[in-house]
């Protein structure tokens, strides 16, 4: 830490807590992968594209990472998952789908072979746990972007 006013805080149980802030002052074009999941996204569906290993990629991958070639294969995955990993976001800045406290999470989606980083609306910090299950929240107003997935949802079966 260097001078001035910390942010940076030690809970008492031993977790780091530091200010984070992203920003992308740029555009770019998606291309024709990306824009073929948003487009699914928009639909209120999720795919993915499968590798030579039968992986299958969400978000998708334009190249497999077995053998350097471009990935033609598209699988339909669930638009429902587990919670593999997850920090909290105690005060969302401008720009966030969600304008409350919210967690950032690693989730794997029913079907993918690889983890999918989005917003879940748990309550609170206390509330979301590794391992529990979440269903996408859907916008009302698609529009072809990855906010079409409001954020992801606990659901009942979560364990607790």
């Amino acid at each position: 830490m260097s001078g001035g006013t910390s942010e940076y805080s030690i809970a008492a149980d031993g977790s780091f807590t530091a200010p984070l802030e992203l920003s992308y002052p740029y555009k770019r074009t998606v291309g024709p992968i990306l824009s073929r999941f948003l487009t699914s996204l928009r639909d209120q569906r999720v795919e993915g594209t499968k590798g030579s290993d039968g992986r299958v990629h969400v978000p998708p991958a334009e190249f497999d990472p077995v053998t350097g070639e471009h990935l033609t294969e598209w699988v339909d995955v669930a638009s429902t998952g587990t919670i593999v990993t997850w920090s909290w976001q105690p005060a969302p800045v401008e720009g966030n789908t969600l304008q409350h406290p919210f967690a950032w999470a690693l989730i794997s989606l029913d079907g993918a072979d690889t983890n999918l980083l989005h917003a879940v609306d748990a309550g609170s910090a206390d509330a979301i746990k590794t391992g529990m299950r979440v269903t996408a929240r859907w916008a009302a107003e698609p529009s072809g972007s990855i906010s079409d997935i409001v954020c992801f949802d606990l659901t009942s079966g979560s364990p607790t």
